[in-house]
């Protein structure tokens, strides 16, 4: 259920309460609109430090680029604040076009992740990540489980392919070195990872 607030002072309190409790790292303000998302829960949470983990071994200490997690990306270096996502996951290869200016990054990550929630809207951000030049987008939908995975094709987001644990789709990435594929697991499917050196392999 989505919430309109159009009292100011009540807003302000929200934000300044959600502020003081830490509970507003993952908010998103998208053109002045302010965007409370769900809480990442426990399994949430395990994926993104899983998939961050991985991406630091084969990117950052193979000095491919950077890896950050929860990072803000802006389309504006001036007033920012009024227009920012955050995913999960971003990679910055080097020589990316995007600038680091500490608080946030202006323009995209080559690429980037998002771990969907209940009530997410990760596919509303698709053509402002394309407005920002993100290379690739993998989309990890938990309800059902599905990977998609978009690449940026005349200036949209174009997905390029999609796996389920019920079949071997393979998703090869064009900006990372690895590929990903829904596996039947035990509580839940699981995410294979897959290094282009056909040696490396991880299951999250």
């Amino acid at each position: 259920m989505s919430v309109l607030i159009n009292d100011r002072e009540l807003e302000e309190k929200l934000r300044a309460e959600r502020q003081a409790k830490g509970l507003d790292r993952w908010d998103e303000v998208w053109e002045g609109v302010y965007v409370m998302p769900p809480m990442p829960n426990d399994e949430h949470q395990e994926i993104q430090a899983a998939l961050i983990g991985i991406l630091q071994h084969v990117i950052k200490w193979t000095g491919l680029g950077e890896v950050r997690g929860g990072v803000n990306i802006s389309d504006r270096e001036d007033d920012w604040r009024q227009n920012f996502r955050c995913p999960d996951v971003a990679v910055f290869l080097k020589g990316t076009s995007a600038r680091n200016l500490q608080t946030f990054w202006l323009g995209g990550p080559d690429f980037a992740v998002e771990i969907v929630s209940p009530g997410d809207s990760a596919w509303d951000k698709l053509d402002f990540y394309a407005s920002v030049g993100v290379g690739e987008l993998l989309i990890i939908d938990r309800l059902p489980w599905k990977l998609e995975l978009y690449r940026l094709n005349a200036g949209r987001s174009v997905e390029v392919g999609n796996s389920v644990s019920t079949s071997s789709e393979l998703l090869q990435s064009g900006v990372v070195p690895l590929s990903f594929r829904l596996v039947a697991g035990g509580a839940r499917p699981m995410i294979e990872v897959l290094h282009y050196d056909g040696v490396q392999r991880w299951v999250v």
